[in-house]
C-alpha cells in the first residue's frame, strides 16, 4: 500500500575504548527495545572484555521510555544487571 516501515538506529558507545554498537529497530520508543539493544550489545562483546567491565554507565534522556519511575523500563535492568552481574548506573539529563 505504500507504506515504508522506517528503521531507527539506538547506539552505545564504549567512552573509554571507542567502540561503537548499533542496533535498529522499529519500536524504538519503548523500554523493551532498550534493554533488548543493550543484551545484544553484551551478547557481542567478547567474553575476556566483559571480564574488565567493573559497572556500566548509561545516559539516558529521562524520557517517558526510559523514566526513573517507569516500573517497565526499571524491571529491564534490573533483570539486565542480574544478568550481567555487573553494577548499572543511570544516569538521568535533565536530572
Amino acid at each position: 500500500m505504500g507504506c515504508e516501515e522506517k528503521y531507527v538506529p539506538f547506539g552505545l558507545v564504549d567512552e573509554d575504548g571507542g567502540r561503537l554498537h548499533l542496533t535498529f529497530g522499529s519500536s524504538f520508543k519503548t523500554s523493551d527495545f532498550i534493554v533488548d539493544s543493550l543484551n545484544d550489545w553484551w551478547k557481542d562483546t567478547p567474553v575476556p572484555e566483559r571480564a574488565t567491565i567493573t559497572h556500566i554507565q548509561l545516559k539516558v534522556d529521562n524520557g517517558p521510555e526510559s523514566s526513573g519511575v517507569r516500573t517497565q523500563f526499571l524491571k529491564g535492568m534490573v533483570e539486565f544487571a542480574d544478568h550481567t552481574g555487573k553494577i548499572i548506573q543511570l544516569l538521568y539529563y535533565p536530572p
